[in-house]
């Protein structure tokens, strides 16, 4: 069933008037929706509305609320990721299923094997997050994942917002991921970082860098060497399945 985005302001009692311009567009213009069909509709306090169209005019869709129920395609968890930006194909990849998988932020840094330039990036945020407001819509996620501004691998490991810090290091004797999530006890409210480096994998200083900070787990992703993007997939998909409703 095709869902759509609205503000709690288009909702008055039964009745939701659908006036945006990108939804009506898409709604009437590129589905060419039609009078009795079945639409859903969810604000941002993830409430969903199962919808039937009432009417169309020239600007807006009436619509009468046929079922309410709260949304539950989101992820439990509090999971950021901290990526080392990669070539513009990678990182779209990147972007997209990152947002499938409930990140709640995506954060992109320039560590010493990025072959992307700092001011590049800084350029590509504002795609990066459109690539990420689609893919919400492709997979009915209920919430809009934030892509920030480039940062450096410092200030991540300074940053105290995050309560577990977990860097995917290759070619090291650390842990194992699954060895590491098994010894983490989370709350409800546990922010949790997983942090993947560039191509190439961190440099000595950085690695260097990530064993002086004692809060940080560092782990392996197992025998393989994994490109980036697809260490990215791997370490996501293994702390949800390890964490969610633990």
């Amino acid at each position: 069933m095709p869902h759509f985005f609205i503000s709690t302001s288009d909702v008055n009692q039964d009745i939701i008037t659908v006036s945006d311009k990108e939804n009506f567009h898409h709604i009437a213009r590129v589905l060419r929706s039609k009078v009795g069909e079945t639409l859903l509709l969810i604000d941002e306090n993830r409430t969903q509305y199962k919808v039937v169209i009432q009417n169309i005019d020239s600007k807006s869709i009436t619509t009468k609320v046929v079922e309410t129920l709260k949304a539950n395609h989101c992820l439990d968890l509090h999971l950021y990721l901290v990526q080392s930006v990669l070539k513009t194909d990678a990182q779209n990849f990147v972007m997209q299923k990152a947002t499938e998988l409930g990140i709640k932020k995506i954060i992109p840094v320039i560590t010493d094997n990025s072959v992307i330039k700092p001011s590049v990036a800084d350029s590509k945020v504002d795609k990066w997050q459109k690539i990420a407001n689609e893919a919400v819509k492709q997979c009915e996620r209920v919430d809009f994942p934030i892509v920030s501004q480039r940062t450096t691998l410092e200030q991540v490991l300074d940053n105290q917002d995050f309560d577990i810090k977990i860097a995917c290091v290759e070619r090291t004797h650390t842990m194992t991921l699954k060895e590491c999530l098994r010894n983490i006890k989370i709350k409800s409210d546990t922010k949790i970082a997983v942090i993947i480096g560039p191509e190439g994998g961190f440099s000595a200083r950085e690695i260097e860098l990530l064993n002086r900070h004692e809060d940080v787990y560092k782990v392996s992703l197992g025998k393989m060497i994994l490109r980036a993007e697809t260490a990215v997939i791997s370490a996501l998909s293994n702390v949800i399945y390890e964490l969610e409703n633990d």
